[in-house]
């Protein structure tokens, strides 16, 4: 096994000379910045999320004005970012330190643990970017590094081996520079370090890495076995009134789009017309249906059928259900899942959805 010391020192002179240290929420890194950054970055790349957070810290500096915010306001900032239960998981874990601990983002790790959406490695980021504690991470990044320095086989999301992996990235955390080495680990495996194709000759502890060392670099970490992504299909019903505005109704606060605003979901083997008259007492005029697209979500693929038409009928039945009409000209700021928002910009401005030579849109998201 590497010396932990010499390991250290290793990677934080790669840092010093080639680590990232311009990134928006390494400016001013508070506890409540790192925090943001952190359950932005879980899943999702660096250049993706820089723009989400700039926009995010904007309107919402600060764990009060994050607390005070209507959930609409927050999911707005969060579309397109995929797996939106961390935003919500963000929201009430503001509310949290607002009521328990007077907005003051708290520095004890077992209360950053307490909080939604946080566990073991995200409150290690938060306390020791944002804070100097000196207590260890374990990302995605940082699995991958130890794995394969150390050749640690195994899925690294079975209990047996994160709880090594656990335990190894204790002993190698330096209790000096804990923030800069940290931020040098999470460097390295994204940016030497690849799930694919690693930069072995620009790694700086390439010399003390076992798998490079037997040639078997993309062995490691070992990699879950998986099933092919079930499909499934549905009816999104745009539905317009006679102003033009199109009828948007909100999810439920938990499972794929928790709490955000979608279109009208109409089952393939039922008819839009029955549905819309049963469910929101409204009568339909002529349909149009519009190019199907896929949308894959990390655990399924969803093939969308757009199907639109123009409605009369008063608005006490859609009302009921959490519905409201939205102005394409004028929009409200709605969390909106990212097809539904797309899918309304394009029938709006170009009066059907773009597709490609197949007749058909592609789209990818992660997680609800």
């Amino acid at each position: 096994m590497p010396d932990p010391n010499r390991f250290g020192r290793l990677v934080l002179d790669w840092f010093d000379r080639q680590g990232r240290k311009d990134l928006p929420w390494q400016t001013d890194p508070t506890p409540y910045r790192v925090w943001v950054s952190e359950i932005m970055l879980q899943q999702t790349q660096v250049a993706t999320v820089v723009p989400f957070f700039e926009r995010f810290t904007k309107r919402f500096p600060d764990v009060k004005s994050l607390a005070e915010a209507q959930q609409d306001a927050v999911l707005h900032l969060w579309s397109g970012l995929g797996y939106y239960a961390r935003a919500r998981n963000l929201h009430r874990a503001a509310r949290q330190v607002l009521e328990r601990h007077g907005g003051a983002f708290p520095l004890d790790f077992k209360a950053v643990m307490a909080l939604p959406g946080i566990g073991r490695s995200t409150a290690g980021a938060i306390l020791s970017l944002g804070a100097g504690q000196p207590l260890p991470i374990l990302d995605g990044n940082v699995k991958r590094v130890l794995a394969r320095c150390l050749a640690i086989e195994g899925w690294p999301g079975k209990a047996a081996i994160q709880e090594r992996l656990w335990s190894l990235a204790e002993r190698f955390t330096p209790r000096a520079r804990t923030a800069a080495y940290n931020q040098a680990m999470m460097d390295l495996g994204a940016l030497i370090c690849t799930r694919s194709s690693p930069l072995c000759p620009d790694c700086p502890v390439s010399g003390l890495c076992l798998a490079q060392g037997r040639g078997e670099q993309n062995l490691y970490p070992g990699r879950r076995t998986t099933a092919p992504l079930p499909v499934k299909a549905i009816r999104m019903l745009l539905v317009r009134n006679g102003q033009g505005e199109i009828l948007l109704e909100q999810r439920p606060p938990s499972g794929i789009w928790g709490g955000l605003w979608s279109l009208p979901e109409c089952p393939m083997d039922e008819e839009p017309p029955l549905l819309l008259a049963h469910c929101y007492g409204l009568k339909g005029g002529i349909a149009r249906k519009h190019p199907s697209f896929r949308h894959s979500f990390s655990h399924f693929h969803l093939d969308i059928h757009p199907w639109e038409t123009r409605v009369s009928g008063g608005p006490s039945g859609v009302m009921e259900r959490s519905c409201l009409w939205y102005n394409p000209q004028n929009p409200e700021q709605l969390g909106l899942a990212a097809p539904v928002a797309r899918l309304i910009h394009s029938a709006n401005e170009h009066k059907g959805v773009p597709h490609g030579q197949n007749g058909a849109l592609r789209q990818t998201e992660k997680g609800g």
